[in-house]
């Protein structure tokens, strides 16, 4: 019973979340040869994916630690995944540089924790424990780039959630230490 109230939940979260998508992608300012407008991440997998972090990281709803882990979620799209990460305990923040959905996801996760800012120029990468992204370029070369970035500037001890990854070096960068097997989630574990 418990798997059918879940299914419709998820099915529930999908089509708002689908609503907006579909607006998203009309009113788009990116450049869609090189960028992608908001596309939503399937909501099971996003559920599936915090739970996995907030466990390994020991958060507990009903105790929260003080301070909570701080999560960014890069090119935030409406909001939808920091919606779900706070609820597994997290401080959420995002950044989304297409208009119509920062506008929504300032809305629902509040302005002083949404940003209207771009992948190349934003500068906190360093400051959170954990980044997620569901990739936001769909150009090979940019995405890569991108994804060096990200490696680069997370912190040591920071957790990666990198859905879609073109390169797969991060399997043999030592930096990094893969922690779930199905799930695409990284621990920054060196330095350099």
């Amino acid at each position: 019973m418990e798997n059918e109230e879940n299914d419709i939940f998820f099915n529930i979260i999908n089509r708002f979340v689908g609503f907006h998508s579909h607006d998203a992608v009309r009113e788009t300012r990116n450049n869609t040869d090189c960028e992608y407008p908001f596309v939503a991440m399937d909501t099971r997998q996003v559920f599936a994916q915090m739970g996995f972090v907030s466990a390994f990281l020991g958060l507990d709803r009903k105790n929260p630690t003080a301070p909570p882990p701080r999560l960014l979620d890069v090119g935030c799209g409406i909001g939808n995944v920091l919606l779900i990460a706070e609820q597994f305990g997290f401080e959420v923040y995002g950044f989304e540089k297409d208009e119509y959905p920062y506008l929504i996801a300032a809305k629902l996760i509040g302005e002083e924790r949404i940003a209207q800012a771009d992948i190349w120029t934003y500068e906190g990468y360093g400051e959170y424990e954990v980044i997620y992204y569901y990739r936001p370029f769909s150009g090979r070369e940019q995405q890569l780039r991108f994804e060096k970035l990200i490696e680069d500037s997370l912190k040591t001890g920071g957790i990666l959630i990198a859905n879609h990854k073109n390169s797969e070096a991060i399997g043999q960068d030592r930096r990094f230490e893969r922690l779930s097997p199905a799930l695409p989630i990284w621990r920054k574990i060196l330095a350099a």
